[in-house]
């Protein structure tokens, strides 16, 4: 109790955890609580966990996500190479219309890439696809591994977080750990109604991995995702369910979470002897819009007692935020592709007042979801 930690933050995902690595990169004192005894056990576990660009018409989310990648794929090749697959991922057109495209998308997504013929695709056995790109930064992440080796030595509470109250010097987290700041890294549940204008919601997402014969050098996406085979494991995954909570995913799922990656895949390679070795499953989170959730909390009590014209489109009043209370959540099914960058924006805030950029801050939903309260 004595100890007044830089940093506490709640939540041991891919978000949480390197939020973690990032802040002791930095020198901080950092604690990491999580309600598990061990970090990735939610969706962040359940991830596929690829490394991949994001194809498409151009978009700030688009530009956003490719910034990301990149920094990640060097992120991870310097850092956790033992936990980062440098496979390579070949990425495949979502439909015929989606093939035309393909030919363009080097050149205007500003992405290193090589484009694969049909006769390239049939060397790997892939049926029925006339062209590719193949992106060889790309490739996959063991979850579990890398979140580990993430906290390695970073101080880790298990602790199922219901309360934290303001101190004057400090903020106390469920009348056990002291700290100066606290970052939110929770997922979909986030945190009584303090989040509620960030409208989090959640995906479900589940995961396989499998013995297989086969022998796959690279990793494959179109609408789900292929690993390459290492050790005879081959990774499918990962599922999409939006819903609010993981009974009624389940219920989704309908007791066969893997049927529909099963099927997918062998509609675009055949994966000899395929046996069914673990399943993983979790929510993850996302927000309204798809960016993710970076920087600090509005103090919504606040804003709407001083400012109650705020619900008839009043725009000109000054944010006022929770002291020493930060976000870093809605990374969606891109977690392990956002998270080294936004974890960085993130500490260059808290520890050097860098702006974070107006793309990630939850700022960006606050007046819209006034409007919309009774």
């Amino acid at each position: 109790m004595n100890i007044i930690y830089d940093i506490a933050i709640i939540g041991a995902g891919i978000a949480g955890c390197m939020v973690a690595n990032e802040a002791k990169r930095r020198g901080l004192n950092i604690v990491l609580i999580d309600r598990a005894s061990t970090p990735a056990t939610g969706g962040s576990g359940a991830a596929g966990a690829f490394i991949s660009p994001k194809l498409g018409k151009v978009t700030p989310l688009l530009s956003l996500t490719n910034q990301a990648y990149k920094y990640a794929t060097t992120f991870y090749s310097k850092n956790y190479s033992q936990y980062f697959d440098k496979s390579g991922i070949l990425r495949l057109p979502k439909d015929t219309n989606d093939e035309p495209n393909f030919y363009h998308y080097l050149d205007k997504l500003n992405l290193k890439g090589v484009v694969f013929n049909e006769q390239d695709l049939k060397k790997y056995n892939i049926k029925n696809e006339k062209i590719g790109l193949f992106f060889k930064d790309g490739g996959v992440c063991d979850a579990q591994g890398l979140c580990l080796a993430l906290i390695d030595g970073i101080n880790y509470k298990q602790l199922n977080v219901l309360h934290i109250e303001q101190k004057c010097e400090y903020i106390l987290i469920q009348k056990q750990i002291k700290a100066k700041k606290v970052v939110f890294a929770t997922g979909y549940e986030g945190y009584e109604k303090t989040f509620e204008y960030m409208g989090i919601n959640g995906i479900w997402g589940s995961r396989g991995d499998f013995w297989t014969k086969s022998k796959l050098n690279i990793s494959i996406h179109k609408n789900s995702s292929i690993s390459c085979v290492k050790n005879s494991i081959v990774k499918l995954g990962a599922t999409h369910i939006r819903a609010k909570n993981p009974t009624k995913a389940c219920m989704i799922c309908n007791g066969e979470p893997l049927n529909d990656l099963i099927q997918k895949s062998y509609q675009l390679i055949d994966l000899k002897d395929l046996k069914l070795k673990e399943t993983f499953c979790g929510m993850r989170s996302g927000s309204k819009d798809y960016f993710p959730l970076v920087g600090k909390v509005i103090d919504v009590e606040y804003m709407l007692k001083e400012f109650p014209q705020l619900k008839k489109g009043y725009n000109k009043a000054p944010l006022k935020y929770i002291e020493n209370i930060y976000i870093l959540n809605g990374f969606g099914g891109r977690g392990f592709v956002l998270a080294p960058l936004m974890a960085k924006w993130l500490i260059d805030n808290i520890v050097e007042d860098v702006n974070i950029d107006k793309r990630v801050s939850p700022d960006r939903l606050f007046l819209k979801w006034v409007r919309k309260i009774k």
